[in-house]
């Protein structure tokens, strides 16, 4: 089995070592995405339901680079600097999901990096 290295212009740049994402067969593996802004590097802003609408269209677009949509992820993972945002992910998630929704864990952390409020990763696989 191959992998091949996922990137877009439409998510922002790794900011570490890592690849955005990481395709092997029909799984793609998506690092996390936290709020940043691509064409700026900077976050969104400071507002938690800016900085989540943020990183959904940046999980988006990677999904989308990988040939697949938001919708093919089996499998994500958010994690949260403050477990009193969970139902506001929740009310953002609908509008980027539908049903059958993906298996997903809300994970409270204490920090994320560049003061990030949110980050998610997750798992899609692709139709064959």
């Amino acid at each position: 089995m191959s992998k091949a290295i996922i990137q877009t212009d439409n998510a922002p740049e790794a900011i570490g070592t890592y690849s955005q994402a990481v395709k092997a067969g029909t799984t793609v593996y998506l690092s996390g995405q936290i709020p940043l802004v691509p064409s700026t590097m900077k976050l969104v802003s400071q507002d938690f339901a800016e900085q989540a609408r943020q990183v959904f269209e940046n999980v988006k677009a990677v999904c989308e680079a990988a040939g697949g949509t938001i919708n093919d992820l089996a499998k994500i993972n958010i994690y949260l600097t403050d477990l009193s945002h969970f139902a506001t992910v929740n009310e953002i998630m609908s509008g980027y999901f539908s049903q059958p929704y993906p298996a997903r864990a809300a994970i409270g952390v204490r920090a994320l990096p560049k003061d990030a409020q949110i980050e998610i990763d997750g798992i899609m696989e692709l139709p064959e």
